[in-house]
């Protein structure tokens, strides 16, 4: 597909959309169940129920493994959220959060061509959502957690890693991070800059904040500067230093090498790019800190950091999460090439390795019609999930997952 497909595509995506359109669209939900078996006859009955069905389950309950290949289970992705953390709205609970998770299913077997369902539970408690989750284990092989807020979410994720034998991934946090690293690989080359030599700047330290800060060290990026509603994470904090246990506390050991204190001001003055994943906002004058030809990221939606028309008059490349600007970074890119990579692959985890391999193919896809406004491939890109797929299913037998 060409650049200029790939546009009018999305120009059309984002034409306006009124009320009524949206309330149809998701009437009475985006998501059904159809039979792979026809149903037509009695013979038709016979083999996808009774009596032929007991036969599959009595060769399941002889060998175990039967049920990966003679059910839907191997294939199936759960989309798991407590609703506490749902798009920019907040903690919204289970029911309000379920057109989204719906909707996240729907991409699942659009671009990845995975069966998914949605799970909301009506409790917050991570050890309640972690015991439901190992007592529902047999019904799915993968577990996509959703808009759970930080910093439990970082707590439910290990745990479920821990307590389960497949691949779990909060997508908030993760996917987040693969594309942010895919589009900054594609913005340091227009730039004439190398991974390595960057210095970033991620304003907001919650699940995709550290998530962005981890990848990006894990990829070489030597010079990673946080920062959350009080300014700078150094270890000299006093919020930070009496809390070691914490994510922003072993954010603030790894990242911040040269030990920058203050606000967002002190941590702009030379930087080269701004992430932010985080509904603060960016002031015009401290754009103005940044060194030539600097790079910004403003990913909060639907209203992002700073404009991309003021971004403009100062970074040579510009992004968002919004589909009606150039540069769209989009989690569609990653996630469901992610899953699909590692259940082709039988991956019981998803490795740091993976998630780099998932970042190199995205990266690698933008760069023949590499520019300023083409850092990432568009998410509508039918290219995306099959190389991502690979790349993930690869990294997987490299890491013996």
């Amino acid at each position: 597909m060409s650049t200029e497909t790939i546009a009018t595509i999305d120009n059309t995506a984002a034409e306006a959309l009124t009320e009524q359109e949206i309330f149809a669209a998701h009437e009475s939900g985006k998501l059904s169940i159809a039979s792979t078996v026809p149903l037509a006859n009695k013979r038709d009955l016979s083999i996808a129920y009774t009596p032929g069905v007991a036969q599959v389950s009595r060769a399941i309950h002889a060998n175990p493994d039967l049920a990966k290949t003679h059910t839907w289970a191997q294939r199936l992705v759960v989309v798991v959220s407590d609703g506490t953390a749902v798009l920019g709205l907040g903690n919204i609970g289970a029911r309000a959060s379920l057109p989204v998770m719906e909707g996240k299913s729907a991409l699942f077997k659009a671009f990845g061509e995975l069966d998914s369902i949605p799970l909301v539970l009506n409790t917050t408690d991570v050890n309640e959502i972690v015991e439901t989750l190992v007592r529902l284990r047999p019904s799915f092989g993968a577990v996509n957690l959703e808009d759970v807020s930080a910093p439990r979410c970082f707590e439910l994720e290990e745990k479920l890693i821990e307590a389960l034998d497949c691949p779990v991934m909060h997508d908030d946090q993760h996917g987040t991070a693969v594309v942010v690293l895919a589009a900054l690989t594609g913005a340091a080359k227009v730039t004439g800059r190398e991974l390595e030599g960057l210095r970033v700047v991620v304003s907001g330290a919650g699940a995709a904040g550290i998530a962005v800060a981890e990848i990006l060290l894990t990829a070489g990026v030597k010079d990673v500067v946080l920062l959350d509603s009080r300014g700078v994470i150094n270890a000299e904090r006093a919020d930070i230093a009496a809390d070691p246990a914490s994510k922003k506390s072993q954010m603030a050991q790894r990242s911040n090498p040269r030990g920058i204190a203050g606000g967002p001001g002190e941590a702009l003055l030379g930087a080269d790019v701004f992430i932010g994943v985080s509904s603060s906002k960016l002031d015009e004058e401290h754009l103005k800190l940044m060194n030539h030809s600097s790079i910004v990221f403003a990913l909060s939606n639907p209203d992002p950091e700073v404009l991309p028309e003021v971004a403009a008059k100062y970074a040579a490349v510009v992004a968002t999460g919004r589909s009606d600007f150039p540069n769209q970074i989009n989690n569609v890119l990653a996630f469901p090439g992610i899953f699909r990579g590692a259940l082709d692959a039988g991956a019981r985890r998803i490795t740091p390795a993976m998630k780099l391999a998932a970042a190199r193919a995205i990266a690698e896809l933008a760069e023949e019609g590499l520019s300023a406004d083409y850092i990432v491939p568009s998410p509508l890109d039918p290219r995306v999930a099959p190389a991502v797929t690979a790349a993930v299913a690869a990294a997987a037998a490299e890491d013996a997952v």
